[in-house]
C-alpha cells in the first residue's frame, strides 16, 4: 500500500466513528418553546382537534357564554350557541341555548345539528325539561327565572344545563338572574365544574355570585360573560379569599376526576373562536 493510500485509510477510520455518533444522537429538549425556533416541532400547542385522553373532558372557551365540551368518544357540545363558533366546518352534536339576549341563542341553528336544546319553553314562562341520554353523555337542565325586557319576571326563561360525562358533573349556569332556590340546588346536585357569568350587572350581582359559588363548592369555577378585564378582576378579588385563582394563557383545559384540585379553584380561560 502506498503512503498516500495509508494516510486516507487512517483518516477514514477516524471519521467513521464521528459520523456514527452524529447519526445516533437523539433530539434534545433544549428548545422548550416551539415558536422560538421556526421549523422545530418537538412541542405542539394544544388544539381543540387533538385526541382527548380516556376519562377526560376538554372545555374550550369560545366567547361570551359559549363553550365547546368534548369527550374521548368524539362528542361535541356547545353551550349558549349563537350560530357561530369560528371558521371551522365542525357541526356540533348538541347545542344548548338561552334566550335572555340574542348573544346566547340563534333562531336559525344549522339543521344538520342533531340535538338543539333551547333553555326555555313555548309559550314563554312554561319552562322546558331536557333529559338527553347519548350514552357517553347525559344532558339535563334546571330552569330558573329571568328578568323580562320591561322589568318584570319571566318564569323559567333560563336553563342551567348539566353535563354528566366521564364521571364528572359539569354545569353551565347560563344567563342566571337569581340565586337558585333550595329545590333548584338539590336538582343540580354536586357540580364538579361550573361556568358562571361574572359581569356583575346584566346577570347575577357579584355580591350574590360569590355566596352562591361558595354553596356549590365546585372544584373548578370558570368565569364567563365578563365583557371587560375590570369585571373579571373585581370577581377574582371578591372570591379570592375562599377560592384559589389559576390564570391561564389558553382558551381550553382538560379535566378529569383525577385532576380536580384539592381546593376549590377559579380557572381563568381566555376566549378564542375555533380555528
Amino acid at each position: 500500500m502506498s503512503r498516500l493510500a495509508l494516510v486516507f485509510a487512517l483518516l477514514a477510520t477516524q471519521i467513521a466513528p464521528a459520523q456514527a455518533q452524529t447519526e445516533a444522537r437523539r433530539p434534545s429538549h433544549c428548545i422548550a418553546i416551539a415558536d422560538a425556533a421556526p421549523g422545530l416541532e418537538y412541542l405542539q400547542k394544544a388544539s381543540w382537534q387533538d385526541p382527548i385522553p380516556e376519562y377526560t373532558v376538554r372545555l374550550s372557551y369560545i366567547g361570551h357564554a359559549s363553550f365547546l365540551l368534548q369527550t374521548p368518544g368524539g362528542l361535541n357540545a356547545v353551550t349558549d350557541f349563537t350560530g357561530f363558533i369560528g371558521n371551522v366546518d365542525m357541526i356540533p352534536d348538541v347545542v344548548t341555548m338561552n334566550h335572555a339576549h340574542d348573544t346566547h341563542w340563534t333562531a336559525f341553528p344549522d339543521p344538520a345539528i342533531p340535538h338543539v336544546l333551547p333553555g326555555w319553553g313555548e309559550p314563554f314562562g312554561s319552562g322546558i325539561d331536557h333529559h338527553l341520554d347519548l350514552g357517553e353523555v347525559l344532558i339535563r337542565n334546571v330552569s330558573t327565572n329571568i328578568r323580562s325586557r320591561f322589568g318584570g319576571t319571566e318564569e323559567k326563561g333560563n336553563s342551567i344545563f348539566v353535563f354528566e360525562v366521564e364521571g364528572l358533573c359539569i354545569g353551565h349556569l347560563g344567563h342566571l338572574h337569581h340565586i337558585p332556590t333550595d329545590e333548584q340546588f338539590a336538582a343540580l346536585g354536586r357540580l364538579d365544574v361550573v361556568m358562571v357569568a361574572v359581569d356583575g350587572g346584566m346577570t347575577l350581582p357579584l355580591n350574590k355570585v360569590v355566596p352562591m359559588l361558595e354553596r356549590l363548592r365546585s372544584s373548578v369555577v370558570i368565569p364567563m360573560h365578563w365583557f371587560s378585564g375590570y369585571a373579571l378582576e373585581q370577581f377574582l378579588t371578591e372570591i379570592g379569599e375562599s377560592f384559589a385563582i389559576d390564570r391561564r394563557d389558553a382558551s381550553s383545559m382538560e379535566v378529569s376526576l383525577r385532576s380536580l384540585p384539592s381546593r376549590p379553584t377559579v380557572v381563568v380561560l381566555r376566549p378564542a373562536y375555533l380555528r
